[in-house]
């Protein structure tokens, strides 16, 4: 006779913290590579799908935080590859955008515009580097690449922008 067991309540509790303890950066991360606040959400979600039912792989990962990095970043590249995604306007108009809280400075404004005009893969590095404060090698498993590559994009990312800066001093 086969014994029939039941989902295992700790592993649940463990993915439920898992989910409070990095579902705002997955969050933010999601919306910087969407620039669509809903589409992040459902990416954020996407993400979690795919962590539980591979929650196998999550257990040998050697990092939680990169892993689950690296599959929001997988969902939001497939997200904007999807046919959906091409055809669909998702210009805000005035109505759409929050109330501002605080205005911030102007330094903080021109920094956060030149980051986002960034590529994407010196934007991502800058962002996981600066904002998420992973380490190099953390980045480069992330992004599935070397870590002499990461060293010389977050290089290139920063001479990118002080030259963006710099030249907005100017003008």
């Amino acid at each position: 006779m086969e014994v029939v067991e039941g989902p295992d309540d700790t592993r649940e509790e463990l993915f439920e913290a898992l989910v409070k303890q990095y579902q705002g950066l997955l969050l933010k991360m999601c919306y910087v590579w969407l620039c669509d606040f809903d589409q992040a959400r459902d990416a954020v979600q996407e993400t979690f799908l795919k962590a539980y039912r591979s929650r196998e792989i999550l257990n040998h990962a050697d990092s939680e935080k990169a892993w689950l990095l690296t599959v929001a970043r997988n969902t939001c590249r497939d997200m904007k590859r999807s046919a959906w995604w091409r055809h669909t306007d998702r210009r805000l108009t005035p109505d759409d955008l929050p109330e501002a809280a605080a205005p911030a400075a102007q330094r903080d404004l021109d920094l956060t515009a030149a980051i986002l005009a960034l590529p994407d893969k010196l934007k991502d590095v800058i962002l996981l580097y600066y904002y998420e404060n992973l380490s190099v090698t953390e980045i480069a498993q992330i992004l599935n690449i070397a870590q002499p590559s990461v060293s010389n994009r977050l290089t290139r990312a920063r001479l990118r922008l002080r030259a963006i800066l710099e030249k907005g001093e100017e003008a």
